[in-house]
């Protein structure tokens, strides 16, 4: 859901039909993250994927029909799953609602990367009422919504007449360079359940940077000064709740420069040399230094936000 916040955003502000869809249950497909949810708009135009794909076309050709959400369901045949690369056949039930339909405090939440529950009270396959809860508001709803809530996950189930929705933010890692430092970090990051990115050009960085929140990380690894400054720049400037720059001292004080030559000189933020000093010397070690890093300062943004 978090991936297609701004583009629902701008539809619902242009007046432009936009339906929204996502996963509550799949068998036989794959499912790289329950949180993931497509738009989809007039025309066959749609921004986000499902279950490898597989499914794509055909909520393409289910949107627009109904001014309700509805619960559907969609078999993946043999030639399904073969034009979309995968491997046997399944089945999915999505849910599919228009966008003007879901609360609109949802899309102010998850622009801000906050966990969220929907809970849809059902008529058969159609909704009738939506309520949204967040973290504080929680314990206000039922226990089977406060169970599932409390898995610290994103997924969904079908209790009596209701669908349950939990959508939970994965952490973003970005990586700035395409260093060995860079792809050690992305497979342990694989392993704690973040999102890498590994990014190469300014262009690109800073835009992607810019959308970041406290959940997620930037780590710089390039040698290229204009990438890596442009880099610490956007992050600084970004609500990112790490920042890493890696590489020796020298490297820093060039950083420093750069950024100060166009005015930015509070480098409070940036953890560099980055990671903990644990005598690393391999890629793979200089990643799990960076990690550890990364993960005590979020531990830490969190014990601060509690007190």
């Amino acid at each position: 859901m978090y991936g297609i916040t701004l583009a629902v955003t701008a539809c619902l502000r242009s007046g432009t039909r936009a339906d929204v869809s996502w996963l509550v249950e799949a068998e036989g497909l794959p499912v790289a993250d329950w949180s993931d949810a497509m738009l989809l708009t007039p025309g066959g135009g749609r921004i986000g994927s499902l279950a490898g794909g597989a499914i794509d076309g055909k909520l393409t050709d289910l949107a627009g029909r109904w001014n309700a959400g509805r619960l559907v369901d969609i078999e993946v045949t043999e030639v399904d799953a073969l034009i979309a690369g995968l491997p046997s056949a399944g089945s999915a039930r999505c849910l599919l609602v228009p966008a003007d339909e879901l609360p609109g405090d949802l899309w102010d939440l998850t622009a801000a990367r906050e966990s969220v529950c929907l809970v849809f009270q059902m008529e058969g396959d159609q909704v009738v009422e939506t309520s949204l809860y967040t973290a504080v508001m929680i314990g206000e709803a039922g226990e089977a919504v406060n169970q599932l809530f409390a898995t610290g996950s994103s997924g969904s189930a079908i209790i009596d007449d209701q669908v349950i929705t939990v959508f939970r933010p994965v952490p973003q890692l970005v990586v700035i360079g395409d260093t060995p430092v860079a792809h050690a970090l992305t497979e342990l990051a694989a392993l704690v359940g973040w999102r890498t990115r590994v990014i190469a050009d300014s262009a690109s960085a800073t835009g992607v940077i810019a959308t970041l929140s406290k959940l997620d990380k930037v780590v710089v690894t390039a040698h290229d000064l204009d990438l890596a400054g442009a880099a610490l720049m956007a992050a600084l400037d970004s609500d990112a709740g790490y920042i890493g720059s890696l590489g020796a001292r020298r490297m820093q004080e060039n950083r420093a420069d750069w950024l100060a030559y166009r005015g930015v000189t509070d480098l409070t933020r940036v953890h560099g040399p980055a990671g903990i000093d644990i005598g690393a010397e391999t890629a793979a070690e200089i990643a799990v230094s960076i990690l550890a890093e990364a993960i005590a300062a979020s531990v830490a943004d969190r014990a601060g936000a509690v007190e």
